[in-house]
């Protein structure tokens, strides 16, 4: 629906095309090697707007969503950058420049919040954009939050990694009340603030700061907590952690846990990758468009089937079934013919 293409379009279905995409997905490889219909879709894809991709992909999450009830949930969200690699002439704002090693000379970033705990059984990817080269990392998160706030009753917590450890991005969810838990980077301050602290003391300190903008100078406070030397039984070892936060109960604890629900959505990246239709283009809403798709099948699979097969196993049944339903029509039009 998103390149508006009808199922059974007088040329070129949406079926062709789906199951051309499920194919190169379920073989990890380009539409173009598996299909001669690239150019067409490519096209497709080219003259429909970009932001009907996340549309469509949040009407998805709206019907599917109601058999969790997603809207009467409380909910915590993480939001990660993932990228795609390209190989080639590194031109416009889209792509950013790579080190040249393994032959990779840039990236496509993608910004994703994804539902990371709720009381429903599934972590679902709730919304991805692209984002081009020094794009407003602020901005862009609360656009992505204005999208996902209508299909759920309440976001407790937004995770976040030291990435996103921005002034602005805390005085930003501050102002429109949004409850968020940041992992600090150790910088100098940081790490003399660490220095100073007992083993396994815990401790949280006010943090005033200034943010300039349009000429203006905006002040903003968060809380700094901070973790000495905790225990960490995986690795054997103990580390310090800190963070920001602007929850009213700041419950030193409980934040490793907390922090720790966040990594949920790096191995929402690592089973999309299952999934990775591969791209030589330069064109920002194909390189999009593929990653929303693989995006839906990985939600599609989490909601609906994730308990009865595997995910590559989906992607196989799915393009199975779409070849079948292809071949049907094809002897169809062709007894027509006759």
């Amino acid at each position: 629906m998103s390149l508006t293409i009808e199922p059974k379009g007088p040329n070129l279905s949406a079926f062709e095309y789906n199951r051309d995409l499920l194919k190169a997905a379920m073989a990890n490889t380009y539409v173009e090697t598996v299909s001669s219909r690239a150019d067409s879709l490519h096209l497709a894809i080219k003259n429909a707007p970009a932001s009907n991709f996340y549309w469509e992909y949040l009407r998805t999450i709206g019907i599917v969503g109601k058999r969790f009830e997603l809207e009467e949930r409380e909910v915590i969200l993480a939001f990660d950058y993932t990228s795609e690699e390209f190989y080639g002439d590194v031109q416009g704002f889209w792509i950013y420049k790579w080190t040249g090693e393994n032959a990779i000379t840039g990236k496509f970033h993608f910004l994703t919040c994804a539902l990371v705990e709720s009381d429903i059984p599934v972590k679902i990817p709730l919304i991805s954009i692209p984002v081009y080269v020094g794009h407003n990392m602020a901005k862009e998160v609360c656009f992505c939050l204005s999208l996902i706030r209508p299909l759920v009753k309440s976001i407790k917590l937004i995770l976040f990694d030291r990435g996103f450890y921005s002034k602005e991005l805390m005085l930003t969810l501050g102002n429109i009340a949004y409850p968020y838990l940041i992992f600090v980077p150790k910088n100098r301050k940081i790490k003399r603030e660490l220095d100073n602290m007992a083993k396994k003391e815990r401790k949280t300190i006010n943090y005033e700061f200034e943010v300039n903008k349009e000429k203006s100078t905006l002040k903003g406070n968060t809380t700094l907590a901070f973790l000495k030397e905790v225990y960490d039984k995986r690795t054997d070892r103990n580390y310090d952690w800190t963070f920001a936060t602007n929850m009213e109960i700041v419950e030193l604890e409980h934040l490793i846990a907390e922090y720790k629900k966040r990594w949920r959505i790096e191995t929402m990246f690592r089973i999309q990758d299952e999934a990775r239709i591969k791209s030589k283009s330069k064109d920002m809403k194909i390189r999009f468009f593929y990653f929303i798709y693989e995006q839906m099948l990985q939600f599609l699979w989490a909601a609906l089937y994730k308990d009865k097969l595997s995910f590559k196993a989906f992607i196989i049944e799915m393009y199975e079934m779409s070849n079948e339903r292809v071949v049907k029509a094809e002897r169809k039009k062709l007894r027509k013919s006759r």
